[in-house]
């Protein structure tokens, strides 16, 4: 007999936050679903060696010192 109560209870929770769920979804605004989605942009890492900025900032402190690079 617990084991009824038990499953009868938890049954109703579950239904209870399966309610709360698709609620809060419902919030979410759709878009138009006839409209092909377009994919999200990611943005892509790039270490410092690879930004134009860097490099040019770099070769103007080079420039700038008095002594050479060492090799």
């Amino acid at each position: 007999m617990l084991f009824l109560i038990a499953f009868v209870g938890a049954a109703v929770i579950a239904l209870v936050l399966w309610r709360a769920m698709n609620t809060a979804r419902a919030e979410i605004p759709q878009q138009d679903p006839g409209r092909p989605q377009a994919a999200p942009q990611r943005t892509r890492v790039s270490g410092p060696d690879d930004d134009p900025d860097f490099l040019r900032q770099l070769d103007e402190k080079v420039k700038r010192r008095d002594d050479p690079p060492a090799p």
